[in-house]
């Protein structure tokens, strides 16, 4: 049996419906949250009592300002006592790397062309190329021309003299 694809119209439809109940839920919960905290302050905090003169309300205010101090008193200790069991959860955390020591991974070989070394180094912005056998230029061999080797004695008797050696400078 093939099941029918739902339309546009019927999806937009639910979704709208799903954000409304969505909607509805949020406004009741807010709602719910701040009765509980009316319930609350009526239950921890009873009315002030008004009625009475100046000292009375004078030693009223002396007993908030001890709980206050109180309670600050307590908040401090807390943070104190949280600090405190988190340096030591720190220092034993330390202690058990220490202990186990840090493994290093065993590195596989890998076998890459240059091409692909430096496209993992420099990344996919920079194109360059590792064709070492492009880049070589072509280095064309020059023939030397040897001289003829003839008899050395010749090459002697032709240089001494004047004569040979006036030759030298005007082929030079």
């Amino acid at each position: 049996m093939s099941e029918k694809k739902m339309t546009s119209s019927r999806r937009g439809h639910l979704k709208s419906l799903m954000l409304a109940i969505a909607k509805d839920l949020l406004e009741k919960e807010a709602a719910d949250l701040i009765t509980e905290k009316a319930a609350f302050i009526a239950e921890n905090c009873p009315a002030p009592v008004m009625s009475g003169g100046v000292p009375e309300l004078q030693e009223m205010l002396k007993k908030l300002a001890q709980t206050i101090d109180k309670v600050d008193e307590e908040r401090y200790d807390a943070e104190a006592k949280v600090k405190k069991t988190d340096k030591e959860i720190e220092d034993l955390r330390m202690k058990v790397v220490e202990i186990q020591g840090i493994k290093k991974p065993a590195l596989k070989k890998v076998r890459m062309s240059a091409d692909a070394m430096l496209a993992a180094l420099l990344g996919t912005k920079h194109k360059a190329s590792m064709d070492f056998r492009a880049n070589l230029k072509e280095v064309k061999k020059e023939v030397k021309e040897e001289e003829e080797v003839g008899d050395w004695r010749k090459n002697v008797d032709e240089q001494a003299g004047m004569d040979g050696r006036k030759k030298k400078f005007e082929t030079a």
